[in-house]
């Protein structure tokens, strides 16, 4: 059994939760895969209600783009890192005698362990009767007892969910909610939380989920979960000759576990032969002639270099290059030096900034969230190198509830050069802080992300920024949205 003495219940003093500001949020896609989620961000009760319907769903937002899964798919870990002492405090004596262990997954999050909350920002006003939906823990089992608490503006804690005072426990959860609470359990094992909602439709029908199971595992994950099953996807049926040729290794579930070895094995060879300096999940290549008929196959480490899982091989076709002259064709292609364009563009499957719930500043005079903007790519093949300057805004200020508004200005930015082409002279532009009364500042009015000056500029630069939101004390309570418009000149 591991410890973590140095992090306790007194570093949640002051901690309050609101939901958070919200920068176009994410539109998650299906998945099927079983997957144990350890490290990372995710609604693990999502609430959902489509075609009369009302269900929960697990928001993965440990991948990229975000997925919905089934809880059944489903294994949160509580990582053994997770281990702390029950602080010397009597607000916390719920958790036990002080100095006694319990595993505590935090109100704020903590990059080295899983971050769990509930959503309901998918449910619409309008839908259901007061706007709200009940979300109950109707059972536990597992070898301990499990906690979900808030804390308020002073550290205390406000209980949502407890197992050992018996069950079901039930909240009330407004619409377009997104929240995050401490998770803590008093014992090291696997645990079933069954989670059901429940709901009255305007027009006085009740819809309800059922009780849906959630597995926790807290500690190591034991023997008896399902083994890691290696797979490569990315082949083709066919490639003509100077195609590119992806391999991506995946794995079922998914593991921390990252070092991967790659080999090949061509006509004339009997034994696998490892490819040199291909260590990671993917793998990159030319198909040629050559190289058809050759079979890949990848294995998976762990951190002593035990292989953990091998793939079954997949094989090449590499098309032959037509030789007939009266079936081919010569064709020429040319750049016309005097044309060129400036071009600004994200990824429209990674077009979403989702900030974490804002907190109250130890001060207590405002609320405060930060987060990261999505890569912004700039490409200039423009003659003569002019330069450009890259910018943005959010020219209408954040929306959130019943007509709720704040200023955009509320939101500042620190530009960063995440990577430029060769010869490029691209730099950051300067930090732009939240707005403060009689200072001004605030991405209300247009801010440079990035620029590059005259003869420097030619080639590809993906620019950031870190993001931080500042908000007066007596905003409302809610999920705010904006749009930030990118521009380049």
């Amino acid at each position: 059994m591991r410890t973590t003495g140095a992090r306790t219940l007194a570093a949640l003093a002051g901690a309050a939760v609101i939901a958070g500001g919200v920068l176009l949020a994410p539109t998650a896609a299906a998945a099927a895969e079983r997957v144990v989620l350890a490290k990372g961000h995710t609604d693990a009760v999502d609430v959902h209600y489509h075609d009369g319907e009302l269900s929960l769903e697990v928001h993965d937002d440990t991948v990229s783009p975000s997925v919905n899964r089934d809880p059944a798919d489903v294994t949160f870990q509580v990582l053994p890192e997770a281990a702390m002492a029950v602080p010397d405090d009597p607000r916390f004596a719920f958790l036990g005698p002080a100095g006694s262990q319990i595993w505590l997954l935090p109100l704020t999050q903590n990059p080295d362990l899983l971050w769990p909350g509930w959503n309901t920002t998918t449910l619409g006003s309008g839908v259901f009767a007061d706007d709200q939906v009940r979300l109950s823990l109707v059972e536990v089992t597992g070898p301990g007892n499990v906690w979900v608490f808030t804390q308020d503006s002073f550290g205390g804690p406000i209980m949502k969910f407890r197992s050992d005072d018996g069950l079901p426990d039930a909240i009330d959860v407004p619409v377009r909610t997104h929240a995050h609470a401490n998770w803590a359990f008093s014992a090291e094992g696997d645990y079933t939380l069954t989670f059901q909602a429940d709901a009255t439709l305007t027009d006085g029908t009740t819809v309800s989920t059922g009780p849906v199971d959630y597995s926790f595992v807290v500690g190591e994950l034991g023997g008896t979960g399902p083994d890691t099953v290696l797979s490569i996807a990315g082949m083709a049926d066919e490639y003509q000759p100077g195609d590119t040729v992806t391999l991506q290794a995946v794995q079922t579930p998914q593991t921390e576990l990252d070092h991967y070895h790659w080999f090949s094995r061509c006509p004339g060879s009997d034994d696998f032969a490892i490819i040199p300096g291909e260590a990671g999940a993917s793998y990159s290549f030319t198909a040629t002639r050559e190289l058809n008929a050759c079979e890949y196959q990848v294995k998976l480490y762990d951190d002593n270099h035990n292989v953990v899982a091998t793939s079954a091989e997949v094989w090449l076709w590499v098309a032959f290059t037509p030789t007939d002259p009266e079936a081919s064709q010569t064709i020429t292609a040319s750049i016309d030096p005097t044309q060129g364009a400036l071009v600004i563009s994200v990824d429209p499957d990674d077009r979403s900034v989702v900030l974490p719930p804002a907190q109250l500043t130890s001060g207590g005079d405002s609320w405060e969230s930060t987060g990261s903007l999505r890569p912004v790519t700039v490409t200039d093949t423009r003659a003569g190198t002019p330069g450009w300057s890259a910018s943005g805004q959010l020219p209408e200020n954040f929306t959130g509830p019943d007509g709720a508004t704040f200023s955009s200005g509320y939101l500042g930015w620190t530009p960063q050069v995440v990577d430029q082409s060769a010869g490029q002279g691209v730099v950051a532009g300067p930090v732009v802080e939240p707005y403060a009364v009689g200072v001004g500042g605030g991405l209300g009015s247009s801010a440079v992300l990035g620029s590059a000056p005259t003869g420097v500029g030619r080639g590809t630069a993906t620019l950031s920024a870190g993001l931080q939101l500042r908000l007066p004390t007596e905003t409302v309570p809610g999920t705010y949205t904006a749009t930030l418009t990118l521009t380049a000149i």
